[in-house]
């Protein structure tokens, strides 16, 4: 069975930086497309970056150039780096992992095309 536990999130004054983790068992993630979600209250969910199985990385626009995620083989095999957090970064973050892969990575934003999604982890950003 797949599981998916997000961790790191906090509290933070704007302009920091958090750095969320999300362990991964029941699968063989180095094969699967990784992301990460995020949610905030009243907003829909909206996909913030994604990793594919062969290293193609996207971004949502608004975090480009400031959020950075990766991979490695360890037990917490998917990582996002934020960092010049602002009050608009407020939200759930969830992990996602999927078995496929698209055609282009950016299809991997979308949250629909994902088969198993973790708890979340909350980031609140204080001005």
């Amino acid at each position: 069975q797949v599981q998916l536990v997000e961790s790191g999130g906090g509290s933070v004054q704007a302009g920091g930086s958090l750095r969320l983790s999300c362990a991964a068992s029941g699968y063989t993630y180095s094969s699967y497309t990784m992301a990460w979600f995020r949610q905030a209250p009243g907003k829909e969910r909206e996909g913030v970056a994604v990793i594919d199985s062969i290293g193609r990385t996207s971004y949502t626009d608004s975090v480009k150039g400031r959020f950075t995620i990766s991979k490695d083989n360890g037990e917490n095999p998917l990582y996002l780096q934020m960092n010049t957090l602002t009050p608009e970064d407020t939200a759930m973050y969830y992990c996602a992992a999927d078995q496929r892969l698209w055609s282009h990575s950016r299809q991997g934003l979308d949250g629909g095309r994902y088969k198993y999604w973790g708890q979340g982890t909350q980031v609140a950003v204080n001005s």
